[in-house]
């Protein structure tokens, strides 16, 4: 699958939001065609939820497997060496005629780790081919785990990363139909408040690790106050 200059092809794996399923015919045959698997690694050497989705499907034997570790870190300088480390890892693997597959959690082109990834391998490395795989994302799982319509006709929808800018929280609840917080566990009490203000508690729900067999769905969100639902966490509110 390599292309003519003898370079290996760079994919973009989506992967789907948790439950080994949920992933396409197409990612499935990437997977077994692809020498090199790709995936992030954590430094605490727990299992990367990507890999755990993927374990399925791979003999880790048969493959090449690259744990890359993506830094945490807010210093811009060891961010950038630290980055340009991890492309150089996969340009390694491209390089000597291999392909990578790059595995990611939901969709490589929705707020995913991939994105940087390839910004950066165009940069550096221009002739690699890079061809991505989309994925199901956690917000259409969190959808179809509710059986909640998240759009109808000519009804408003938005994706929004939760901060703590109440006023940026409250336009997208003010303005839209339906809205998706993501990485909503680091905020929630003030999310919680919030929807208690604009009187739409009882039209969230927040899910974890959806589709998962780890996951946890609230239907009443009140009772996360002062919880931590872990990273990948979302809520739903729709009016």
């Amino acid at each position: 699958m390599s292309n003519s200059s003898g370079i290996g092809v760079l994919y973009g794996l989506g992967v789907g939001p948790g439950d080994p399923e949920l992933i396409t015919v197409k990612a499935f045959r990437v997977l077994k065609e692809s020498p090199v698997i790709a995936y992030p690694k954590k430094r605490s050497g727990s299992k990367s939820y990507a890999l755990q989705i993927v374990e399925t499907y791979i003999n880790p034997a048969e493959k090449e497997m690259l744990g890359l570790i993506f830094p945490m870190t807010k210093d811009q300088a060891s961010l950038e060496r630290q980055w340009l480390k991890t492309v150089e890892a996969v340009w390694g693997q491209l390089v000597q005629g291999r392909d990578v597959a790059f595995v990611t959690e939901g969709d490589p082109m929705l707020f995913s780790t991939f994105i940087h990834m390839m910004r950066l391998m165009r940069e550096q490395h221009p002739e690699v081919k890079i061809k991505t795989v989309p994925g199901i994302s956690s917000i259409n799982g969190a959808a179809s785990r509710l059986n909640l319509p998240l759009a109808d006709g000519d009804e408003q929808i938005a994706i929004v990363p939760a901060t703590d800018d109440r006023d940026a929280m409250r336009k997208a609840l003010l303005e839209h139909d339906c809205v998706i917080f993501l990485k909503v566990a680091k905020v929630l009490d003030e999310m919680i408040d919030l929807l208690g203000e604009l009187n739409l508690l009882r039209h969230a729900a927040v899910l974890s690790k959806v589709t998962s067999d780890e996951e946890v769905v609230w239907t009443q969100v009140e009772e996360l106050r002062g919880a931590d639902p872990g990273y990948l966490t979302l809520m739903i509110v729709r009016k």
